[in-house]
């Protein structure tokens, strides 16, 4: 496994999953990234179906939130098993099917497809630039029905307004490995797309990206 592969996933220890909600999405979002969880969960909500696979699970927060109490098909995807331990406990009255992968390769998962996918806060984790990364794109569309949706989120980290406090921490993020986004803008998020997908939206919130696509 690539090493900064292996950084980015590697934070996601119990610990800090333990206090992720509360410091990613009840902190950050709103004081640093200046884009309201809610809004994030809005975008789930509208578009997850019923038969959903969330890639890169954190800790499952949007699917405890927006997730009906069942009859439901329901996948994560991810490559720490503490977040999809965490997750399908959360959700373990869904049944869950789980597979832990690197979403820079292939999937392999040998199931029905998904007609839709999310994901959340996973891109900006990822090593490259937004051009090598974006082969998530291809590997997520492989294993989507025609007409799915994917959706998600992505921190940017250029060509949006930062407060000082937000530089100094994604500066931080950077160079322990947890963000690969120095270079991370609209543009190549767009490019990237449209390479894999059509009915691309992507709509700037701060420093986060919340885009859609659907697969022909």
């Amino acid at each position: 496994m690539n090493k900064d592969v292996g950084a980015g996933q590697a934070v996601y220890s119990k610990k800090v999953l333990s206090i992720y909600d509360l410091w990613v999405l009840g902190f950050s979002n709103h004081y640093l990234w200046k884009c309201p969880t809610r809004l994030i969960s809005q975008q789930f909500a509208d578009l997850v179906t019923a038969n959903h696979l969330d890639v890169g699970v954190g800790t499952g927060y949007y699917l405890k939130q927006n997730l009906p109490a069942g009859g439901q098909r329901i996948a994560l995807v991810d490559l720490n098993e503490n977040s999809l331990e965490s997750t399908a406990k959360a959700i373990e009255h869904l049944k869950p099917e789980i597979y832990c992968r690197n979403v820079l390769e292939p999937f392999g998962l040998g199931c029905e497809a998904f007609d839709s996918v999310s994901i959340n806060y996973l891109l900006h984790c990822l090593p490259g630039s937004m051009s090598e990364k974006s082969i998530v794109f291809s590997h997520i569309r492989e294993v989507m029905s025609a007409g799915g949706v994917v959706f998600g989120s992505t921190i940017l980290g250029q060509g949006t307004e930062k407060n000082a406090f937000a530089q100094k921490l994604m500066s931080l993020y950077n160079k322990k490995g947890i963000f690969c986004n120095d270079h991370d803008e609209l543009g190549a998020l767009e490019e990237a797309l449209h390479q894999y997908f059509l009915n691309v939206k992507v709509e700037v919130i701060g420093c986060v990206a919340l885009f859609s696509a659907t697969k022909a």
